[in-house]
């Protein structure tokens, strides 16, 4: 058990050895393309040995399990720059099916070590329905802001004119109302109001004085 459990420390000392000097670079999570449109996914890391990389992809199943394969590598290209190494997966027309992950396998004697990996989708782009020239689109824009000045000057005129309809009311209103009192004599009306107060004050019996020296009273 003693010789075991010694070189069991040996092997785990030397592969914290060989992982003490990786250091895995961020991978761009995602990369979107177009239906065959130029892709390159790398996968960069700084090791002072010389692993085996392969590259593989992982594709979603139906029901949820991803199913892991090797990609052709026949396209990889090796960077490296300041001791950090990278790997570019080129694509020159991407189809429908390159969609998923893509990760660097790093092997290094007994040591598989993945990396982060870049998930690539691929979308197929819009068609359009349209194919209007330059002049046309100009032409639709014009009609667009033509209809909205009118969608906005009209209901605006409306109002102008409504509001001065109410306006000339009340000033043709105004002007007969002050036709009413101009025919008016304010000296007839005085005298008037002067008798109509003298004859309430007389009452409806004249005195018996007033009356005249004719009229004789009956004797009892």
């Amino acid at each position: 058990m003693d010789c075991f459990a010694h070189e069991y420390f040996h092997i785990i000392m030397w592969l914290f050895g060989l992982l003490s000097f990786l250091k895995l670079e961020a991978d761009k999570p995602l990369e979107r393309v177009a239906l065959s449109h130029e892709a390159t996914i790398r996968c960069c890391y700084h090791w002072n040995k010389k692993p085996h990389v392969t590259w593989i992809i992982n594709i979603q199943n139906t029901n949820g399990t991803t199913m892991p394969s090797i990609v052709n590598q026949s396209k990889d290209v090796i960077e490296e720059k300041d001791g950090v190494k990278c790997h570019l997966l080129f694509f020159k027309s991407v189809r429908l099916n390159d969609t998923g992950l893509y990760q660097c396998k790093l092997n290094h004697d007994t040591l598989h070590i993945f990396t982060h990996g870049t998930f690539l989708q691929v979308y197929k782009p819009l068609q359009k329905t349209l194919n209007l020239s330059e002049s046309v689109k100009n032409s639709i824009i014009t009609a667009e802001g033509v209809l909205l000045l009118m969608c906005v000057l009209i209901p605006g005129t409306m109002l102008l004119c409504k509001s001065k309809r109410l306006n000339e009311l009340e000033r043709k209103k105004g002007q007969e109302e002050e036709n009413i009192y101009e025919g008016l004599n304010l000296d007839d009306c005085n005298s008037a109001y002067h008798q109509i107060q003298r004859s309430n004050q007389q009452g409806p019996y004249q005195d018996v004085a007033t009356c005249g020296e004719d009229i004789q009273l009956e004797k009892p």
